[in-house]
């Protein structure tokens, strides 16, 4: 009887252990959202200084109602419980707390606790917002989420419905409003106002990028924007080359600045301006750039390539890696109205193909779209509201 009491004991012990260590994580993981939002937003700029006059409130002749609609008929099949934590004010900092990390406090209704039905509004609602290849993208990763929950045999830290989504204002024909899907590896910001979308912050990413076995097996993402920008760095000359490459020898660790809680970071511009390509290359880095914005649904995709076509001579390729068969690189693409990052993350200890993270913004302080808000704000009297 002692020794049972005493193991009993024991495991009593290990579970209040196991549990504080679980506690104290996410009390630091909350910590850490706190003081990623604590500075007023500005945005992403080159030297701390935003530009102003870059983006305006204009009509893009694109109807956003297919997503007006299928946001409200995606809240309307939510119960009342779940529609109250999923409704955020616009204003709230709940935009800017998405993280890509796994094991993190989520705000939202998780897709795990979503009827089948609700999945399928919920999906609608990115067909609805997003290109078909925008689409497959968002299934897969959750889909390769799954793959790495069989890998690791862990589905409370993994898994294909460890997904969350949150609406910000009420869908609207005039008033700005938006959504966010947030998880592990993926998270997609959207604004609207009125016929205007803004899709960004955007991070893409996956671990394996392709399932070899499994529930999904065969599920691949991320390899044209792979092979898109090892195509554009393979068409530099050598001269060229040195100049886009701002980091020499072999790539060997983590890159990326513009991820979770970076949203006032300060980037140069770096690497080589599309001014020094030649016709064949800004061709193939305007290609590139259609990869990540092409995530759009087409309308508001080719509005979007309109805005970053216009900046084409202030544009800039950098590069780090090599472009041997199966090596790691990191590649940025940055101009006033758009950042784009690749980077190939540690996967076993060393970078690797089998882990990408991409990232998209918008600099100069039009991240979820917050200063076509701000003009709106101007332009209209929101104080009674």
């Amino acid at each position: 009887m002692k020794r049972a009491a005493l193991i009993c004991g024991c495991f009593a012990v290990a579970a209040l252990a196991a549990w504080t260590q679980v506690s104290d994580r996410a009390a630091r993981l909350q910590d850490q959202q706190n003081q990623g939002v604590a500075d007023v937003f500005r945005g992403l700029t080159t030297d701390g200084r935003v530009i102003p006059g870059l983006f305006e409130i204009r009509s893009t002749g694109v109807s956003t109602a297919p997503v007006r609609a299928a946001a409200e008929a995606f809240l309307d099949g939510l119960d009342d419980a779940q529609r109250s934590r999923t409704m955020f004010g616009l204003d709230d900092s709940e935009w800017r707390r998405w993280d890509n990390r796994p094991r993190v406090p989520r705000q939202g209704v998780g897709f795990d606790e979503m009827s089948e039905s609700q999945r399928e509004q919920a999906f609608d609602l990115f067909a609805a917002s997003l290109s078909a290849r925008g689409l497959e993208t968002v299934d897969n990763i959750m889909k390769l989420n799954e793959t790495l929950a069989e890998m690791r045999d862990d589905w409370e830290t993994f898994g294909h419905w460890l997904y969350w989504m949150t609406v910000m204002g009420t869908p609207s024909e005039t008033e700005p409003w938006g959504w966010q899907l947030d998880g592990h590896h993926l998270v997609v910001n959207y604004f609207v106002l009125g016929d205007q979308v803004v899709m960004t912050p955007v991070f893409m990413g996956s671990e394996p990028v392709r399932a070899d076995a499994g529930q999904f097996e065969g599920v691949e993402v991320l390899q044209a924007e792979q092979d898109r920008g090892l195509a554009l760095f393979a068409a530099l000359s050598d001269d060229q080359k040195a100049r886009a490459t701002i980091a020499a020898g072999e790539k060997t660790e983590n890159m990326g600045y513009a991820g979770a809680y970076q949203d006032n970071v300060v980037l140069d511009y770096a690497g080589i301006p599309a001014t020094a390509l030649d016709d064949g290359q800004r061709a193939l880095l305007l290609d590139l750039m259609a990869e990540y914005v092409g995530r759009l649904r087409s309308g508001h995709a080719e509005v979007r390539m309109d805005e970053v076509r216009g900046h084409l001579d202030e544009t800039h390729f950098a590069w780090v890696g090599s472009a041997a068969p199966g090596s790691p690189f990191y590649y940025r693409i940055q101009n006033p109205v758009i950042l784009i990052e690749f980077d190939h993350q540690r996967s076993g200890g060393v970078p690797g193909r089998n882990h990408i993270h991409t990232v998209v913004r918008t600099p100069n302080g039009n991240d979820y779209g917050k200063d076509l808000l701000r003009l709106h704000y101007e332009q209209h009297d929101h104080s009674g509201i």
